[in-house]
């Protein structure tokens, strides 16, 4: 089956850009695009796609209120989201996967890794360019001690699986927290896979948010 992608950036050589890259897949199509952030709710909406691939900046309505109003909390039907911006300093990185974005990549990409990044967030993975993931945890720690509550479905969590998610939460990927716990991938992928269970997470971004916001990993520690 097809990877149905809606594209939405007000700039339309930008869009015809990346329609033609993604629809040059043999799995993936592109089936509306839109150059606003109302008419990509609106689109997405009718056309219930796999992935909207999202610019972070547009007229009327921006990307980020848009993912919110796609992806947010209290959405029954969530749709992916996919952000590209410009600017990897972009103030909305934090905001947006807090809107409910199940990634967040800078548009200097290539296009091999642009069509990995819709195949990776049509999977149900998450993913971040690893520029985004530096200012996220720099965002923590420039914050306050967070006072958020820690879930009760985090008690529940084994030792290895808070091991799991103090590595996820330093931005490692499966095959490093393999590495350093040296346990095979597969293992990791079932205790991530556990993690978001417990916690009633949707990808494992939100799980580094939650990670930071209730103080089970600060910023700086070990």
């Amino acid at each position: 089956m097809s990877i149905r992608v809606v594209v939405a950036d007000d700039q339309e050589l930008v869009r015809a850009g990346f329609q033609m890259i993604l629809s040059a897949q043999p799995d993936i199509e592109v089936v509306a695009e839109a150059a606003d952030g109302a008419q990509a709710v609106d689109a997405a909406r009718r056309l219930r796609p796999d992935v909207v691939l999202m610019d972070v900046r547009m007229p009327r309505m921006d990307g980020l209120e848009a993912t919110r109003r796609l992806a947010g909390p209290g959405v029954t039907s969530p749709v992916k989201v996919l952000m590209l911006t410009t600017f990897d300093l972009d103030d909305y990185v934090y905001e947006a996967l807090r809107a409910g974005a199940s990634g967040f990549l800078l548009k200097d990409l290539r296009r091999d890794d642009l069509v990995n990044a819709v195949r990776v967030v049509a999977s149900g993975e998450a993913l971040l360019a690893p520029s985004v993931t530096r200012r996220l945890i720099g965002e923590f720690a420039r914050r306050p001690r967070p006072a958020q509550t820690a879930p009760a479905g985090l008690a529940a969590l084994t030792a290895r699986e808070r091991e799991v998610l103090h590595l996820m939460a330093r931005g490692r990927s499966n095959a490093e927290i393999a590495a350093d716990l040296v346990i095979g991938e597969q293992t990791v992928k079932t205790h991530v896979s556990n993690i978001l269970a417990k916690l009633y997470l949707r990808d494992r971004i939100h799980a580094v948010i939650l990670a930071y916001e209730t103080g089970l990993i600060e910023p700086g520690t070990r």
